[in-house]
Parts: C-alpha cells; structure tokens; sequence
C-alpha cells in the first residue's frame, strides 16, 4: 500500500499527518503503521501520526496517535497544523475552521500570508480541574493543586489539568538542566494518573513568561506541546504564580496562550509549518 503524507511542525512538535479522506486506511493497521512510520531512523520520524478525516459534527476530525501507536484525545500543537493542512491544500477556503477530535470541537482562526496559513488561534475550550475527570486518583480534594506524589522515593508536587487530556505540571528551579529522561517515566506512569499523564516542567521567568520542557505520553520528550502549555498557563494561576496572558518558550520556539476569565475559555496561539510531502510503502 502506497500512502500519501505530509510532514508538519507546530514549534517542532512534529507529526506525520495523512488525508484520510482521499486514502482509505484499515484501521487494524494504524497502530503497528503508526509506530513505523513515526521512527526516527527506520520511517519517516515523528511525535506520532496525525490522520485528518471528514467529520459529521466539524469541518474535518483530527485522529490522533502517539508515536508508540496509542491513540490520544487531543494535542494543540498538531491541531494547529491540520487547520493549516485543509486550508493550504484546498480541503475547505474557510479562515474560520471547526476541527473535532474525540467528539470534542475547536474552533479554530487561521493567520493567512501570501495564500498559506502561519499561525493559528485555537479556542480550546475550559479547562478540567475535577480530579476524577483528568484523572487522577486524588483523594479530598477539589483541584489537584500542588498535591504530594511519591515519585521513585521522592515526594514531588503536582497541579494537574486535562485539556482534552491529562496533564501534570511540576516547578523546578533550572528546567534546562533537568534530567528529564530520568523522572519524565516515573510520573508519567505513576499509578496516580489511571490513563498515564503528559508531565510539564515549568520554569517561571516572570509574571507573564515562562519556560517549559515536556514529556509526552506515549512519545517522550519533545520539542512543543500545546495542549501542556494550555494547561501550565491555569496551573500558575491557580497557584498564584502567573498572569492568565503568558508566552511560553518551548524547545521549539514560543507559544502564547490565554486563560480568559469572562468565558472560562483557554485560547492558544502559535505558528504551524510544512516541512515536506512525500509517499511511502506501508
């Protein structure tokens, strides 16, 4: 089978993304196909694959996997990138896109220059702060708000938000001396999150900058994560630490994100890029 794709980036978290709508692929495949296709050495190399398909509900749906071939429930850097895909490859002419995900819509406004879209702004809608509904196994509490885990002999604090999916963020003095390949694992499966967790490391510059490292569920380290800089942007407010308006500096570059206070709503912007088309046998 021969399949059509496109390599994207929203600042460097980078996907495979294909059109599912022209390519019909069976779905017992995707998994074992994912994980192929996503390797950095042996495929094409990415965070995961992105299928972008018709949807009954939005302007299109975006079914996401990571790149150890699980599905995951949203991810704001690649949800950039499919309103960039259908509005640059002619799949609609609409600025103004509805993408679901999950069941879940985003509404989503392109940034468009010489006749492609740049940057997107996407309405990721409220924030989950029920401990449950993240989840989490918190016990007696309201929000997951610096709440003690035994992580590998060490007590650590987490604040924990889901944006569609889960998230823990945790504070560290120098983020980018953390050895995050050693303690991203640990909390990640830690037996507190039933459905694993994406974890943020989180550097507070000021008020209204920060800096942030991310282990993704499922993936590892990367270089962006839009979903988790949506998600610490609440966290520092809850903990009194940040301003609801931030610019967030990833690996990759910066995103900006806003927690709205009239509407509850979290809004996040940031760039999303075509590296390259190509094909391959599957």
């Amino acid at each position: 089978m021969k399949i059509e794709f496109t390599k994207m980036h929203g600042c460097g978290n980078d996907y495979v993304y294909i059109n599912g709508i022209s390519q019909d692929i069976p779905a017992d495949i995707k998994p074992d196909m994912v994980r192929k296709l996503s390797d950095r050495h042996f495929g094409i190399g990415g965070d995961g694959v992105i299928f972008i398909n018709g949807s009954d509900i939005a302007d299109f749906e975006m079914e996401m996997w990571n790149a150890d071939g699980t599905r995951a429930e949203m991810c704001g850097n690649g949800i950039r990138c499919v309103a960039k895909y259908v509005y640059d490859y002619g799949l609609t002419d609409k600025k103004v896109v509805d993408i679901c995900s999950f069941d879940k819509v985003k509404h989503i406004i392109l940034t468009i220059e010489d006749g492609k879209a740049v940057m997107a702004r996407v309405d990721m809608g409220e924030p989950i702060l029920e401990p449950a509904a993240i989840p989490t196994r918190a016990i007696g509490v309201e929000k997951v708000v610096k709440y003690p885990i035994d992580v590998n002999g060490k007590v650590v604090d987490v604040t924990c938000v889901s944006m569609g999916n889960p998230h823990a963020i945790v504070y560290v003095d120098d983020v980018e001396n953390l050895e995050i390949e050693k303690i991203g694992p640990y909390i990640e499966n830690h037996s507190f999150f039933p459905k694993r967790t994406n974890v943020e490391f989180v550097q507070n510059i000021d008020k209204s900058h920060i800096s942030m490292r991310v282990w993704e569920r499922g993936t590892g380290e990367t270089l962006a994560c839009g979903t988790g800089c949506c998600g610490l942007t609440v966290a520092g407010v809850l903990n009194g630490l940040t301003d609801r308006e931030v610019d967030i500096k990833v690996l990759g570059g910066t995103i900006h994100v806003k927690w709205d206070e009239a509407d509850n709503h979290v809004y996040m912007t940031g760039p999303a890029t075509t590296v390259f088309d190509g094909s391959i046998e599957i």
